[in-house]
């Protein structure tokens, strides 16, 4: 199976952060957090990624484009122009980095990769969220059900601390408990490329117009995760990230 990547939104709630990069090249540990997302999917087997770019792609294609020599040892022989690779650490992955236009929606992006897909079903995601889903069971539940459209259902975490409290007295803290308990879309897909049909165009949003109809026509199904998940909407949620991975302790980190 391939793995879509949405990765062209502009990231306006880091734009400290993002005017000079797109949201998905924003790093954690040292590395893109978009890296983190493909090595959660290679962790699985999945190695041939289709990534949709839009706002500055040209930052996500210079990281590739470079990301074999950055990991390498390397003979260059200048007068003649050759380069000669030596030890890449460089992961064997299939990418191809696709301009799907700054202005496009979520649902025209996914649309205008239609030629890259083929007929198999694939995995679809957002460039900014990780977490420790078990994508092996999330295509073999997609399969199971037999729709065209799994998505994965998630408990956000809260977003502040919480005390407890007898009476006045304050006993422990508690650092960002689950909400509220409510579910939302944690943005780990699997669809069949039938959906595509029910996009329109470049201002289709893939979560509202495509999503309700699957919903509406019974195609749709939810598989539960109830592990760790994080989306990175914001500056305290990157730090939350950089935080888990300094101290050894993220949880996406299943490779």
């Amino acid at each position: 199976m391939k793995a879509v990547i949405l990765a062209g939104g502009l990231g306006t709630r880091l734009s400290e952060e993002t005017v000079v990069r797109p949201k998905p090249m924003l790093e954690i540990g040292g590395r893109p957090i978009l890296w983190h997302i493909m090595q959660i999917f290679a962790a699985h087997g999945v190695t041939e990624f289709v990534i949709c770019l839009g706002y500055k792609g040209y930052v996500i294609k210079e990281f590739f484009l470079n990301y074999r020599l950055h990991l390498s040892d390397v003979t260059l022989d200048l007068g003649r122009g050759d380069v000669q690779f030596h030890r890449s650490a460089a992961e064997d992955w299939k990418v191809s980095l696709i301009e799907t236009g700054d202005a496009t929606m979520t649902g025209g992006r996914l649309k205008r990769v239609r030629d890259y897909l083929g007929d198999d079903d694939f995995f679809m995601t957002y460039g900014d969220g990780v977490a420790d889903i078990d994508l092996t069971a999330l295509a073999a539940f997609h399969r199971a059900h037999g729709r065209l459209a799994t998505l994965t259902a998630v408990v956000p975490p809260g977003r502040f601390g919480a005390l407890d409290l007898v009476g006045d007295a304050v006993r422990s803290f508690r650092e960002k408990p689950a909400g509220d308990g409510a579910t939302i879309n944690g943005g780990f897909f699997v669809l069949s490329p039938k959906v595509l049909d029910r996009i329109e165009g470049d201002a289709t949003v893939w979560e509202s117009g495509p999503l309700e109809s699957l919903a509406r026509d019974g195609q749709l199904h939810a598989y539960h995760h109830h592990g760790f998940w994080q989306a990175m909407d914001t500056l305290r949620d990157k730090k939350h990230l950089e935080e888990l991975w300094a101290r050894g302790d993220a949880p996406w980190k299943v490779w």
